[in-house]
């Protein structure tokens, strides 16, 4: 699956959970729901690495919440630049791969 492809996969469970629940998904939303899920993603990974309570958690568990959380961050950046109208493939390549090492040129650049 491609970004896009999944950047409409991602909008379609998006869109259904804020029609159920009647909630409108603006510019401010986009971020707040953001915001939370990277709240939420540095709690998991401070119970997996030991420096928060685990709530009785297993070790499985933790790893799994840790990953849950990686992905709904993803879920939620790949729906804000959607709402914006940002080509996510396109601002990587620009800003990142525009970088690897093996399209550099020996005097180097593109530091930021």
């Amino acid at each position: 699956m491609d970004l896009r492809q999944l950047t409409d996969e991602v909008e379609a469970v998006s869109d259904a959970y804020a029609l159920r629940h009647g909630i409108t998904r603006d510019a401010t939303w986009f971020l707040l729901k953001l915001q939370e899920e990277v709240g939420e993603l540095t709690q998991a990974f401070l119970m997996r690495a030991g420096q928060a309570r685990n709530k009785g958690h297993s070790r499985e568990e933790l790893e799994a919440g840790f990953r849950s959380e990686l992905a709904d961050v993803l879920s939620h950046v790949l729906l804000m630049a959607r709402h914006h109208g940002v080509d996510l493939e396109a601002e990587v390549a620009r800003k990142w791969l525009s970088r690897h090492p093996d399209r550099l040129s020996p005097q180097g650049g593109g530091e930021e």
